[in-house]
């Protein structure tokens, strides 16, 4: 009997990607997507630990799912991810309805789980040693996709002062890069033309497990026959190479965008931090990209109200972003996470300051973002087409080489995945335009 699945994801990229893995081994359990919660027989959130926000929110997820659990027989919840992984049992402890807890190891166990939970178990799989077999699983894909994540590398080793993503989603692991490859043909073959590489730190992919480096895994899939972008994050600061850098100028298909997140400006708190480079270096680096690519788009995350921060500091991260001028960025006030370094450190800054601090800083950013955007109305660009837009289905949605989200009305009803675009407007965080009538 056909069952019917909805999976809510929250927090980053890797997380998307475990979500369409999970959806593909329940194919194999005869589990199809379900249109809404109410057509659902299993609910799976796949959830992020990252700051408290986040666990606030899932837990407020799970509240209205007793609800729903409630409202037929035979439903279940699982709930797997970073906040399964960090509280395992415990998880239950708050939320006594949840059948099913499996944490970032574990997704190749789903299947199994699943069959426990139908015969009335409880199961809970956390087990950082777990097998990572899932990889080799194609990820489910919506019909027509023209863009998929593949995930080259998972875990963490630089344990940075804040950071939870060790503790939950274990050391660095590198998948084989024959495997990897294999996965982007099979893509191509599904009419996928651009590849997003995950990693926590993909620029530590292989070294390990005495792989290929990471510039070869790039040159290799983009030798890839059908891949026309290549994206990857994320980068830290410490491991960027030269030669990594010196790919922007040597493949054609490497986006000009890079995800380089520098969260402090301030050389004695990216110390506090751990970060492993001071901002002399990390500026460098923005240099030599600059150099290798001209016009490449810079992306980063950032903390605010870091134990010890000063306005002195916070003026430190204020100048970095005006010397570097990025396109977006993530900001977020610090949250403590239970078992890192951070949680226990003195210093703390009053809620009000860093939220303060905060504004200021995502001010800037809009800024800068809209400066960015104005300066692309009046060119050409070519779009990857992701869809309708959400705010007028009868225009197309997509994204530039740059990372740049545009919203056009198209000349055609063809399906190309590539459209030239004149940008005709630019608004507050995308652009507006129109395609350009095709040749001849």
């Amino acid at each position: 009997m056909v069952r019917r699945v909805y999976i809510e994801t929250f927090g980053c990229q890797m997380n998307e990607v475990d979500s369409a893995r999970m959806m593909a081994l329940l194919g194999k359990a005869e589990y199809r997507p379900a249109d809404s919660l109410s057509d659902a027989d299993l609910v799976l959130l796949n959830t992020c630990s990252i700051r408290e926000k986040a666990d606030q929110k899932i837990y407020s997820a799970l509240g209205h799912l007793r609800r729903w659990k409630r409202g037929r027989e035979g439903r279940l919840v699982a709930v797997g991810g970073c906040l399964a992984q960090q509280e395992g049992p415990a998880l239950r402890e708050r939320a006594p309805h949840v059948d099913i807890v499996f944490g970032t190891h574990s997704i190749a166990r789903l299947p199994d789980l699943l069959r426990l939970a139908e015969g009335c178990g409880a199961p809970v799989s956390v087990d950082l040693s777990g097998d990572t077999s899932h990889w080799e699983v194609l990820p489910y894909l919506a019909d027509g996709a023209a863009s998929a994540m593949v995930t080259v590398m998972q875990g963490c080793d630089n344990f940075c002062a804040y950071c939870i993503v060790p503790h939950v989603r274990g050391r660095e692991i590198s998948r084989p890069s024959a495997e990897i490859v294999g996965e982007v043909q099979e893509l191509t073959e599904r009419g996928v033309c651009e590849v997003v590489l995950l990693g926590q730190n993909v620029n530590s992919y292989g070294k390990k497990e005495g792989e290929i480096p990471f510039p070869e895994l790039l040159r290799r899939i983009s030798r890839v026959r059908g891949i026309r972008r290549i994206r990857f994050l994320t980068s830290h600061p410490r491991d960027l190479d030269r030669e990594t850098i010196g790919l922007f100028s040597e493949i054609d298909t490497l986006c000009p965008h890079i995800h380089l997140p520098i969260q402090a400006g301030s050389e004695r708190i990216l110390a506090t931090m751990g970060r492993g480079y001071t901002r002399k270096e990390y500026l460098g680096k923005i240099r030599d990209l600059r150099m290798a690519m001209p016009g490449i788009a810079f992306s980063s995350d950032f903390i605010v109200g870091f134990p010890g921060e000063t306005e002195e500091d916070f003026q430190d991260t204020l100048s970095v972003m005006e010397e570097v001028r990025y396109d977006s960025s993530f900001s977020f006030r610090f949250s403590p996470r239970r078992g890192t370094r951070a949680a226990e450190m003195s210093g703390s800054v009053a809620p009000e300051e860093a939220s303060e601090r905060l504004h200021r800083l995502q001010a800037l950013q809009d800024r800068h973002t809209r400066d960015r955007l104005a300066a692309c109305v009046g060119k050409a660009m070519e779009v990857l087409v992701e869809g309708k837009s959400a705010k007028d289905p009868s225009r197309l949605c997509g994204r530039t080489p740059c990372n740049k989200t545009v919203n056009f009305s198209p000349v055609s009803s063809g399906h190309a995945a590539l459209r030239r675009v004149e940008i005709r407007s630019a608004g507050h965080h995308s652009l507006s335009g129109e395609e350009g009538q095709p040749h001849g």
